[in-house]
């Protein structure tokens, strides 16, 4: 049975960062994409970044230069650090993940979801 769990959501201010992180269980870690996406109070779910079972990454334009997916394989866990974050970052945060290789921004491409970490950025 395939789990993540993500955790490191929080309160902060603008301005401010925070490190999510989603740990993995049940699948071929090292071989699946991951993804972080996020959805706002009243609004769809929508990517925010993704990285490739190689270490490549794929950022939505909105958070580029201001945040950074990363993995630890022998960890079985990915990271987003998010930088300078603005009151439009606040949202529910998801992880998720792929049993293929490639990063990619769709989310129907992702077999399976963490439960969510609330961030919330107080201007």
């Amino acid at each position: 049975q395939v789990q993540l769990v993500e955790s490191g959501g929080g309160l902060v201010q603008a301005g401010g960062s925070l490190r999510l992180s989603c740990a993995a269980s049940g699948l071929t870690f090292s071989g699946s994409a991951m993804a972080w996406f996020r959805r706002a109070p009243g609004k769809e779910r929508v990517f925010v970044a993704s990285i490739s079972s190689f270490g490549s990454t794929l950022y939505r334009d909105s958070v580029k230069g201001r945040s950074t997916i990363s993995r630890d394989n022998a960890r079985n866990t990915v990271y987003l650090q998010m930088n300078s974050l603005r009151p439009e970052d606040t949202a529910v945060y998801y992880c998720a993940a792929r049993r293929l290789p490639e990063k990619i921004s769709m989310a129907g491409a992702y077999e399976f979801w963490g439960q969510g970490t609330q961030v919330t950025v107080s201007s």
